[in-house]
C-alpha cells in the first residue's frame, strides 16, 4: 500500500509529507484549495504526462517521492526483482521534473524510465479520475474497461498482432498482383547488388583487421629499427642499461651489510631487473616476428582499396556493408515469396485462420465477462437510486472484424427512460451517468489486484441518501485494500476512517496549498463546515457528530 508521498514544488504545494494509513481515507477542504492536485501529484510519480506548468511558481524544480510497502504485492516484488531494482525496505518511486521540461525517474535509487514507472503503477494503485464518467461514452474506453476487468489484455493484444499480420499479407498480395512486371525488375536489381556484396565476403571484423596489419606493414622499417635500438639500449650495448642495473645491484648488495637500509633498494631493484629480462625476452620475440613483406602490404592495399570501391558503389561506409547485404537478402527472399502467388495466397489464408481462431475466443471470453459485469453493474445500480435500472453490455458485430476484434463494446441500459436497451449516451443524465459511473468502478475495483484505489471527485452530482450509500460503498472497499478518496460530500467523508483537510493561503504573495490530519474535534468542525457552509453552528455541529458516529 502507499505509505508516504512527499512533494516539492508542485503547482501550489511547495513543501509537503503525508503519511498515509490503511483503510478508507478521504481529502475534504474548500474548492480550489488544492485537494485534486495531490491525486495530480501521485500521478506524476506513477508515469503520467509531465508538464512544465507543474512548477511551482517561483521553483526550480518539481520533485514528488511515493513509497510503497510490498507486503501484499507479490507481482511488484517479482517485478522488481525481475529488473535487478528489489529492495527489503519495500519501493521509492521518485520522479523529479526541471524548468527544461526534462524529466527524470528513479526506482528504488535506480534511475528508470517513465515507462518503467506506468509498469509498475498499474500494479501498485488504480486512479478513478471525476470526469471518469465522461471517458465511459467512449466506445474504446468501453472495450478497454471490459477487456481489463476480465483480464483479456494480453488475448487483446495477441489479436491485434494477428489482424496486423492478416493485413500485411493481403496487403503484399494485392500489391503484387497489381504490379508483377515492378517487383520483377526491383528483384533483378537486387540479385546482382546481393551477388557482388556476397562475392566481396566482407566482414566488420576484417576492416578492422586489415587496418590494423596495414599500419604495421606500412610502418614494418621503423618497428624494426626501434626494435632493434631497444634491443642494443636496453641490454646488448656494453653500456646497456640491464648492465648498469646488474653493476648497480652488484654493488648496493655488497654494501648491504654495513646498512639494513639498503636491503629495501635492493629489493625494488631487484624486481627491476626481473622486469626488465621479461621485457627484453618480449622484445626479442616481437623482434624475431618482424619482417618487410611488401608484397604482403600490396595485397592488403588491393583489399582495401576493393571494399573502398563497393561502400561508394552503393552509397554506404565499409562497416555498413553487412547490414546493407542481410537488408537485401531478407527483401530479395519477401520478393522471391511475392513471386510465387499461390504461396502468398496460402500466406492470406494462413493469417486470417489464426486471426479467426484468436478473435473468437476473444469474443468467447468477453461474452462470458460482460453478462457477469452487467449483473454485478446492475445490483450497485439499485443502491445509488437507480432502481429498475439495469446495465448491459453489447457486444455488436463488426464484418471482418479488426485490430479490436470481431465485436464493437457497447455500454447500455435499461430501465430509466422505458424498457427498451439503448445506449449509455443516449439514455442517462448527467446525475443518473455519474452514478452509474460510480457503479461501474466500483465493481470493477473490486475485481482489481492493486492494493489502492485513488477516487478523484467520482461523486459529482450526487447528494442525498445516495451520497450515504456512495460512503458506504467506499467505506466496504476499505476494508478489503487502501482506498483514497477527493470528496465534497460529508455522507461520504463522516464514512472515513481518516480524513485530511486541505486548505489554501498566501505567503509572501504566493498561494500554497497545505495538509492537515484531522483529530475527531477537527474532523467535526470540517464535516460541519461541508454541511452547512461559511456560518457552522451548533446545530450543524450536532448533525456532523451524528454523522460522524456512525463510522
Amino acid at each position: 500500500m502507499l505509505q508516504r508521498l512527499t512533494i516539492r514544488d508542485f503547482v501550489l504545494v511547495d513543501r509537503l509529507e503525508l503519511e498515509f494509513q490503511r483503510g478508507f481515507g478521504t481529502l475534504t477542504g474548500e474548492t480550489g484549495a488544492g485537494k485534486s492536485i495531490l491525486v495530480d501529484a501521485l500521478a506524476f510519480v506513477l508515469g503520467e504526462r509531465a508538464d512544465v506548468g507543474m512548477i511551482r511558481a517561483g521553483g526550480e524544480r518539481a520533485e514528488v517521492a511515493a513509497e510503497f510497502g510490498l507486503a501484499d504485492t507479490p507481482a511488484v516484488a517479482g517485478w522488481l526483482r525481475e529488473h535487478d531494482m528489489d529492495s527489503e525496505d519495500g519501493l521509492l518511486l521518485r520522479r523529479v521534473l526541471d524548468a527544461n521540461g526534462r524529466s527524470r525517474a528513479y526506482l528504488n535509487g535506480s534511475p528508470a524510465t517513465v515507462q518503467q514507472l506506468r509498469e509498475v503503477a498499474e500494479l501498485l494503485v488504480d486512479i478513478h479520475g471525476q470526469h471518469a464518467h465522461q471517458s465511459l461514452l467512449r466506445p474504446e474506453a468501453q472495450r478497454t474497461l471490459l477487456d481489463s476487468h476480465a483480464r483479456l489484455a494480453d488475448l487483446a493484444a495477441q489479436v491485434g498482432d494477428a489482424w496486423r499480420n492478416w493485413r500485411d499479407a493481403k496487403s503484399m498480395l494485392e500489391t503484387a498482383s497489381a504490379g508483377v512486371e515492378a517487383l520483377a525488375q526491383e528483384r533483378e536489381q537486387l540479385e546482382w547488388q546481393v551477388r557482388e556484396l556476397e562475392a566481396l565476403g566482407f566482414s566488420v571484423a576484417e576492416w578492422d583487421g586489415l587496418n590494423i596489419e596495414h599500419k604495421r606493414l606500412a610502418h614494418a622499417a621503423s618497428l624494426v629499427e626501434g626494435a632493434r635500438f631497444s634491443l642494443a639500449t636496453l641490454g646488448e650495448d656494453d653500456a646497456s642499461c640491464e648492465r648498469q642495473l646488474d653493476a648497480a645491484l652488484s654493488r648496493l648488495d655488497a654494501l648491504a651489510c654495513f646498512d639494513p637500509a639498503l636491503e629495501e633498494i635492493t629489493g625494488l631493484l631487484q624486481s627491476a631487473q626481473a622486469e626488465m629480462a621479461e621485457a627484453l625476452s618480449a622484445l626479442h620475440r616481437y623482434a624475431d616476428r618482424l619482417e618487410l613483406d611488401p608484397d604482403r602490404l600490396g595485397e592488403v592495399e588491393r583489399r582495401i582499396e576493393a571494399v573502398l570501391n563497393c561502400a561508394r558503389k552503393f552509397r554506404s561506409t565499409p562497416e555498413e556493408i553487412p547490414s546493407l547485404l542481410a537488408r537485401w537478402q531478407e527483401r530479395l527472399s519477401v520478393l522471391g515469396e511475392a513471386a510465387d502467388m499461390d504461396a502468398m495466397r496460402e500466406r492470406v489464408k494462413a493469417a486470417r485462420t489464426q486471426y479467426d481462431g484468436v478473435s473468437r475466443k476473444l469474443s468467447a471470453a468477453r461474452a462470458k465477462a460482460a453478462k457477469l459485469l452487467g449483473v454485478e453493474v446492475s445490483r450497485v445500480m439499485q443502491q445509488l437510486a437507480l432502481g429498475g435500472g439495469k446495465f448491459e453490455i453489447a457486444l455488436i458485430p463488426v464484418e471482418d472484424g479488426g485490430a479490436f476484434g470481431l465485436e464493437q463494446i457497447e455500454f447500455r441500459i435499461a430501465g430509466l427512460a422505458g424498457n427498451e436497451s439503448r445506449p449509455l449516451a443516449k439514455v442517462a443524465s448527467g446525475g443518473e451517468l455519474s452514478r452509474i459511473s460510480l457503479a461501474i468502478q466500483v465493481v470493477t475495483s473490486q475485481a482489481a489486484s492493486v492494493p489502492t484505489l485513488v477516487f478523484d471527485e467520482v461523486d459529482v452530482g450526487i447528494g442525498g441518501g445516495v451520497a450515504e450509500v456512495v460512503g458506504r460503498l467506499l467505506r466496504e472497499l476499505g476494508d478489503e485494500r487502501q482506498v483514497l478518496c477527493v470528496t465534497h460530500l460529508p455522507q461520504v467523508a463522516a464514512r472515513a476512517n481518516w480524513q485530511w483537510q486541505v486548505s489554501k493561503s498566501s505567503l509572501d504573495g504566493q498561494v500554497r496549498s497545505r495538509v492537515v490530519e484531522l483529530d475527531d474535534d477537527g474532523r467535526v468542525e470540517e464535516v460541519a463546515r461541508m454541511l452547512g457552509g461559511v456560518e457552522i453552528t451548533a446545530i450543524t455541529r450536532q448533525h456532523a457528530r451524528e454523522m460522524l458516529d456512525i463510522r
